[in-house]
């Protein structure tokens, strides 16, 4: 997480991370960008699954709204990835004020308020719950290597499956309950990701009705395994919001 103070003028990046993942996924995205990065942590990163297994959806929401308003910056651009894109929407509604740009990195963004699972379609949303509630949240290694890390390096994919962090079942299971919000939006489409596919962004960037669509030729990861394509992105989306 950085902090830093600054002017009413300055605007920053919030960054919100996906499920099972710390928030410096994002410090090669963010050394990069001239402006001031936040990276949002989840709670109890350190502590054991038991420790956040009664965690809500907003309980997350309530962690992050705390690092935000602790940090100097008045308006920034909201960017979130994965799961991060439902914890992202609940964050955009409490800062309407402040909020002046929102970028969906292969983000899941629901319908009408629904939540992580609803995005998904019907049998995989009933089976993935299913396996959920028996298993927990950390899927297998063998899932991730070929999901989450299917363009990574060997070390990529080792640090990546070694750190996931099982989150609370409810994360994917409360509703998000906010609407999309009105400033400018980007939905990044992220062409080799394995986790979500084509036609699931497909969807989830027609729900979020953005008025910029860019695609990265990366898998589920950008930020590890092309932080300059992502960084420029977020660069030019950055000269059209504040443009």
């Amino acid at each position: 997480m950085t902090t830093q103070k600054h002017n009413q003028q300055t605007v920053g990046f919030v960054f919100v991370n996906g499920a099972g993942l710390a928030s410096g996924i994002w410090s090669k995205v963010a050394d990069g960008l001239e402006h001031p990065c936040l990276l949002v942590d989840f709670p109890l990163r350190e502590g054991t699954i038991e420790a956040r297994k009664e965690l809500a959806l907003a309980d997350y929401v309530t962690h992050m709204q705390k690092q935000v308003n602790e940090w100097g910056v008045h308006k920034f651009i909201l960017v979130a990835h994965s799961l991060g894109g439902v914890l992202a929407l609940r964050l955009a509604s409490l800062f309407a004020d402040r909020l002046v740009g929102f970028v969906a990195v292969g983000a899941a963004i629901p319908r009408n308020g629904g939540s992580f699972l609803s995005v998904l379609p019907f049998p995989k949303r009933i089976l993935l719950a299913a396996i959920m509630r028996i298993m927990g949240t950390k899927p297998p290694e063998s899932a991730m290597r070929t999901g989450l890390c299917n363009d990574l390096t060997p070390e990529q994919a080792l640090e990546i499956t070694n750190g996931f962090i099982p989150e609370s079942m409810r994360v994917y299971t409360d509703r998000v309950d906010a609407s999309i919000p009105d400033v400018p939006k980007l939905y990044v489409k992220l062409i080799k990701d394995k986790e979500f596919g084509p036609a699931l962004q497909n969807k989830m960037a027609s729900h979020l009705s953005p008025q910029y669509v860019q695609r990265l030729e990366t898998g589920h990861l950008p930020m590890l395994s092309d932080p300059t394509g992502l960084r420029l992105l977020l660069q030019n989306f950055f000269l059209h919001v504040n443009g």
